[in-house]
């Protein structure tokens, strides 16, 4: 049945796969299609003219080529490509390098579909929503394109509007990157442990995210309420009213682009408080709120007068839990205080496995990797190579970083190179390690045990106040007979048997000492018949007695344990 389906989806997406097909020649990947059971086209793989590709493609390098495979084939491929990007933990550095280079500038589709599409969503017309609507946007991509307008308050917005039918054609493409993903890791050897299947499903959760803005008007809402006390930040307002899940309402901020230096100079504002305020503010969103910009690429900041930055885009947002940042700063304090053992226990509580973990490897691995960046001082730390050593390090050793671990670690990196382009000598290191040696302190505060204390009494109340309804449930399940234990022994059976030879030794030992004891009593009491005035009875006693003792000696003896 599995497979009849699979053959109904290639079939139904024929004529995308036959043009995934010529791509995929085009660049020189015949070999990859040849291996990965394209044989589920059937007659209609006759129809594809794959050409074979000119000397100046093949003089690109595998990984080039890979790039402008994704970019010929769509907003789905470079979507995937720009997410892959984020997880250098799970393909090669140099493919990393080369998908953060896909071009996502697309032609901006018509003012009348913009239109159209406003007003469906809206249920009004566009003239009564905006007193003024720029037909040209100001930015546009595979997925939306932004527009300026202003409301009818006479307030200045952003209107992101998403493209016409591309939900249809990015679930399209999933199916096939589903099925893409299958066959190639059951077909081509070099791919089996590449995790492509999951990488593909994580893929379809985060686009959907993307493609939601009513989540992306959420997380703004959610960003803008725990940073709205912080001066150093300024959070563009959402309108909830002009906004739905194909069009976003947000309002419209002038500022200056943190790529542009020179202006920013010009500006009188100070560049390494820039620098040094983009690190505290992802800090603070990280370990204080759990809830963080995971994408804040020099695209999406501005900085405003009095040194402001402005977060933009809230469409990739990470979450980091209490428990999990705690594992976090302590792995980080034991970094600095050269404590091997909490690093390899924390990691292991962190991350998943995909094959078994050799502990004593590991922790030599996290011995080396620790003294090899922490014996020198932190202004001489090179945090981008500890991040590529890191992302080396894990699957390695079989472990798999969660993919919110993974977004915090590229979005301090991308703050660092944000303040990079401000202030050439900036370096993330000198502010994260006091920021962690001041968590750890915060950590083990009397009111922050206090606190724990009342959430573990809270959990114990609760424990408490559920047991007897848990305990009825479970004699009642015993009493009808719906108890059911499962138990699976391994390696018990030689005990087994050692404890069965044990219990015939004892019954033997019994039985012998009765028959001991009976032939006395019997000796003693002269019972006849008599041989030489000994009783019989008691004779044959004793000597079976005596034959058993050998026998029970020897089997002892044999066995070579007493």
């Amino acid at each position: 049945m599995a497979g009849l389906q699979a053959v109904h989806k290639t079939y139904r997406h024929s004529q995308r796969y036959l043009e995934i097909l010529r791509v995929l020649s085009r660049y020189g990947f015949y070999d990859l299609i040849s291996q990965s059971g394209f044989d589920l086209l059937g007659p209609l793989g006759k129809k594809v003219s794959l050409k074979s590709p000119e000397d100046s493609v093949m003089r690109l390098s595998r990984w080039e080529r890979v790039r402008l495979a994704f970019e010929d084939l769509g907003p789905t491929y470079i979507k995937f490509g720009q997410i892959l990007s984020t997880r250098g933990d799970l393909i090669p550095v140099d493919l990393v390098e080369e998908l953060k280079k896909l071009q996502d500038d697309v032609p901006p589709f018509s003012q009348e579909e913009a239109v159209e599409l406003i007003e469906k969503e809206l249920g009004r017309k566009v003239n009564e929503l905006f007193s003024e609507f720029f037909s040209t946007p100001i930015a546009s991509a595979s997925i939306a394109q932004v527009h300026r307008a202003t409301t009818q308050e006479g307030e200045e917005v952003a209107v992101k509007l998403q493209r016409p039918g591309i939900r249809r054609i990015i679930d399209s493409d999933l199916e096939i990157l589903s099925q893409l993903a299958l066959a190639l890791e059951k077909h081509v050897s070099d791919l089996s442990n590449s995790n492509l299947v999951s990488i593909v499903r994580e893929f379809d959760l985060s686009i959907h995210k993307e493609l939601s803005f009513s989540t992306e008007a959420s997380n703004l809402e959610r960003f803008g309420n725990n940073m709205r006390k912080d001066p150093a930040i300024y959070v563009p307002a959402c309108y909830r009213k002009l906004s739905t899940a194909r069009v976003l309402t947000m309002e419209y901020v002038e500022g200056t682009k943190i790529t542009d230096a020179d202006r920013i100079r010009e500006l009188g504002l100070d560049t390494k408080l820039i620098a040094q305020r983009g690190i505290d503010l992802e800090l603070k969103q990280i370990f204080e709120f759990g809830f963080f910009h995971a994408d804040p690429h020099p695209g999406n900041l501005l900085i405003l007068s009095d040194n402001v930055i402005c977060f933009l885009d809230f469409g990739m947002m990470g979450t980091l839990s209490r428990s999990t940042g705690e594992l976090v700063t302590s792995m980080a304090m034991g970094a600095i205080n050269r404590d091997y053992e909490k690093i390899t226990r924390n990691i292991l509580k962190i991350c998943d496995t995909t094959g078994e973990v050799n502990l004593r490897s590991l922790e030599l691995q996290v011995t080396e990797l620790v003294d090899l960046y922490f014996h020198q001082s932190l202004e001489n730390l090179d945090m981008a190579e500890l991040f590529a050593s890191m992302v080396d390090f894990f699957p390695r050793n079989n472990l798999v970083i969660p993919s919110d671990l993974y977004l915090l670690g590229r979005a301090l990196l991308l703050l660092q190179g944000d303040g990079q382009i401000i202030d050439p000598g900036f370096n993330i290191a000198d502010q994260v390690a006091p920021y962690f040696k001041k968590l750890a302190h915060r950590r083990f505060h009397p009111d922050q045990y206090i606190r724990e204390m009342a959430i573990s009494s809270e959990e114990m109340l609760r424990l408490a106040k559920d047991m007897p309804y848990e305990v009825r449930e479970l004699m009642e399940k015993a009493r009808e007979g719906q108890l059911k234990v499962n138990m699976e022994h391994q390696g018990l059976n030689r005990i087994g048997r050692k404890h069965e030879q044990i219990s015939n030794r004892i019954t033997m030992a019994i039985i012998l000492a009765s028959i001991t004891l009976g032939s006395s009593i019997l000796v003693l009491a002269e019972v006849p018949p008599l041989w030489h005035d000994i009783p019989v009875i008691g004779l044959v006693g004793f000597l079976g007695a005596t034959i058993l003792g050998f026998w029970l000696l020897i089997s002892i003896l044999r066995s070579g344990r007493m």
